[in-house]
């Protein structure tokens, strides 16, 4: 009989309901971002957009190939998207190193509109900007600590056998 301080449930395939809230918070910073950037100007939307886009592509080639998820329902549905668009990758995932230079590129995706609605602020006074940015820190921060950490990880069976990902994030936590 596991403690119930253990975490039990590892899915196979993650809840639709899962895979809707997780997928709800990322597209929400993404539109947001985009709403600031948009004050830039079409075409700074549209190379944010890109790069949304370039992101996305760029964690199924390089994670969810190697991952359990790879065809299945992860929280966020990407494995199974992966498993269309690429090749099933090799068994090492588990033991790959990442250091927070790997995942500088995620973090972009809100660092770069929230410094670009602060420049946009000093300029003039916008309350959809100012709110864009409290929005999109908060989601960043306490949004992704939430999915991930009661949704995503929480019940993964990767985590289990070995993410490199959660090695980073949890570096010298006991687990």
């Amino acid at each position: 009989m596991k403690k119930s301080s253990e975490k039990q449930c590892y899915y196979e395939n993650y809840p639709l309901s899962f895979l809707l809230v997780s997928n709800l918070f990322q597209i929400a910073i993404y539109v947001i971002g985009a709403i600031i950037l948009y004050h830039l100007g079409i075409f700074f939307l549209i190379l944010y957009l890109i790069y949304v886009l370039f992101l996305e592509f760029r964690v199924m080639k390089k994670s969810c190939i190697n991952c359990y998820y790879y065809g299945k329902y992860c929280s966020f549905g990407k494995g199974k998207i992966a498993s269309v668009l690429f090749k099933k990758g090799n068994k090492d995932f588990a033991k790959k190193e990442i250091s927070w230079k790997d995942i500088l590129p995620d973090f972009l995706v809100s660092i770069i509109p929230i410094l670009i609605g602060i420049i946009l602020l000093t300029i003039q006074l916008s309350w959809l900007i100012l709110i864009s940015i409290v929005m999109l820190l908060v989601l960043t921060f306490a949004g992704n600590a939430l999915v991930r950490g009661n949704l995503a990880c929480k019940f993964c069976k990767q985590r289990k056998l070995g993410c490199p990902a959660e090695r980073l994030f949890n570096k010298g936590k006991n687990h």
